[in-house]
């Protein structure tokens, strides 16, 4: 996960609140069963010391949000009466997470909330496309639609000369209009940084549209079987396709991470450490590219102490006091890591069982 996004949440006053619950919208009781939800974290939250004015905005942000798709979950995060971040999740946490802390708690935001490519769906006929570009959060970024020549799209029915002229006359009109698609569709690709490009519709507009498109847009190009510009057709079989192939490319995302772990651990001066000292000492001197979670972190009451500013992270004081850091204080491993990540702009991701790490932390380095 890319932090950047993340930075200001750390520039506000603490305590932090923050919860995380699944926000699915699949049944026709998804409404009560949040409704309940919501009232059982208000009471734990209460029960920790949130103030009523930031239990109030959270309330209402669970109350006015719009609700999901399908299979959804939900993070919140507020402090000081105004939420902070309120973000759907790709994925339903397996239980409801609240906190009432001096820093927010990021870790199921990293689990559960890994962004999807940046995406560009083009759906497809012979006489256009209909072409929507999403951010990492699933927010459109544009809609646009390449319409080209609607005639002679068509071959009708005639005999011998006529019919073959007929047909060349088609093929030429859909190839300048599938031309005319490509062109915008790599432009559009191109401006919003795509990751993904996925075509649907037509099977015979998809394919030559694949054809057409310039190498760069090519390889970020996956076609699908579905979709349709015809008013008033259900988009339901696109959407669950997008989302499989979203998720794919989420988990090719994080096996890489791993397997760069693996293989930078695997030979001598590798740029890879895990465990609480090397861990925060790599943060410590910004020299964290990615920093690995692994379940086992979140399973733990380990500390660590905190100096001033978040990267400012160590696993004795005795380590702060040494760079100038006056009254070092104790804070959660599993809050205070995850701020010194984002303070520095290291990336954070969650292992799931894809590795264990000692302590629950490891890191990609930036340099040896």
């Amino acid at each position: 996960m890319q932090t950047t996004r993340l930075r200001e949440l750390l520039t506000a006053d603490g305590p932090y609140d923050s919860v995380y619950f699944e926000d699915s919208h699949d049944t026709e009781d998804a409404a009560k069963r949040l409704e309940l939800t919501w009232r059982d974290l208000r009471a734990n939250l209460a029960e920790q010391g949130a103030s009523v004015p930031t239990l109030d905005a959270m309330a209402e942000a669970v109350q006015r949000g719009s609700p999901p798709v399908g299979r959804s979950g939900r993070a919140l995060i507020a402090a000081n009466g105004e939420v902070l971040l309120d973000r759907h999740l790709p994925t339903p946490p397996a239980g409801t997470v609240s906190r009432h802390s001096d820093l927010p708690y990021l870790l199921p935001l990293v689990e559960y909330g890994e962004p999807a490519p940046v995406h560009v769906i083009a759906v497809v006929d012979s006489t256009g496309a209909d072409l929507t570009a999403f951010d990492a959060d699933g927010n459109v970024l544009s809609s646009e639609t390449t319409q080209g020549q609607e005639h002679p799209v068509h071959v009708v029915t005639h005999a011998g000369e006529i019919r073959r002229h007929m047909e060349e006359r088609v093929e030429e009109t859909v190839k300048q209009n599938l031309q005319l698609v490509a062109e915008d569709l790599s432009k559009l690709a191109q401006r919003v940084g795509a990751e993904l490009v996925v075509l649907a519709g037509e099977v015979q507009g998809r394919s030559a549209l694949h054809d057409e498109l310039p190498e760069q847009t090519r390889r970020l190009a996956v076609e699908v079987s579905s979709g349709s510009r015809a008013e008033g057709v259900a988009d339901s079989e696109l959407r669950k396709h997008v989302h499989e192939l979203l998720e794919h490319a989420r988990q090719d995302r994080l096996d890489d991470t791993v397997q760069r772990f693996n293989a930078e651990s695997g030979r001598a001066g590798g740029l890879s450490v895990q465990g609480l000292q090397a861990t925060t000492t790599a943060l410590r001197e910004a020299n964290v590219a990615t920093l690995l979670v692994s379940p086992a972190a979140q399973d733990s009451a380990a500390t660590v102490f905190a100096g001033s500013g978040p990267e400012q992270v160590a696993l004795q004081a005795e380590e702060l006091t040494a760079i100038g850091a006056e009254e070092p204080v104790r804070r959660r491993a599993d809050e205070a890591i995850a701020a010194a990540a984002i303070a520095t702009g290291a990336g954070i991701v969650h292992t799931g069982d894809r590795l264990e790490l000692m302590d629950g932390f490891g890191a990609v380095l930036r340099h040896d």
